[in-house]
């Protein structure tokens, strides 16, 4: 790596201040076992069932059932991405935080696809690896997540001197699958997704 950084020092976390599911959480649960923070956030859709798919008895395992997917678990997926010019994960460096994801249910009462948002904060404002960042986001996300979920990978409104560019960058497929295609920043992804579990 370059010995002529941008961000030498950059604000490290501790991993124990971290969101983390493995810790009792501080919120109380309802009696009905909700904790009522995003309850009502996705509404029910189940008009959009399938007519000829057979009801699941008890019997049946739970295997076939599709599982409720929260920012949280998003939250687990990325934290853990290495950064490309620090050895340290992007949770630590605070560049993804969990009140920056959010799921969005669908736009159409006829579509069973959420949008999965999260807004990536560069630990400074002229950060050169903006978009390799975002980019790994994203690729993490396509590659843990199912195809019921639409990936919006974005720099956080004033937190880079270029967000506005980096985000049309970010969000344009045609220039995403081209990256996607060049061999070097190929090999700079890998490394940041080896640190993922």
């Amino acid at each position: 790596m370059d010995l002529d950084k941008d961000n030498a020092n950059p604000t490290i976390l501790n991993p124990s201040d971290l969101p983390s599911r493995h810790r009792e959480s501080a919120v109380k649960k309802r009696e009905d076992g909700g904790t009522g923070l995003f309850h009502d956030l996705i509404p029910q859709y189940t008009y959009l069932s399938d007519p000829f798919e057979q009801p699941v008895s008890e019997s049946d395992s739970d295997d076939d059932s599709v599982e409720d997917i929260d920012e949280q678990e998003i939250y687990d997926l990325i934290s853990s991405i290495s950064d490309p010019e620090h050895p340290l994960s992007l949770g630590s460096l605070a560049v993804v935080n969990l009140p920056d994801i959010h799921i969005l249910p669908p736009t159409s009462p006829y579509s069973s696809i959420s949008t999965v948002l999260v807004e990536v904060t560069p630990t400074i404002t002229h950060c050169s690896l903006a978009t390799v960042i975002g980019l790994g986001v994203r690729v993490r996300l396509e590659q843990a997540l199912p195809p019921r979920f639409r990936i919006d990978v974005r720099i956080k409104k004033g937190t880079h001197s270029t967000d506005e560019a980096v985000n049309k960058q970010l969000g344009d497929k045609e220039r995403v699958a081209a990256a996607l295609e060049n061999g070097t920043l190929m090999g700079v992804l890998r490394k940041m997704l080896s640190t993922c579990e």
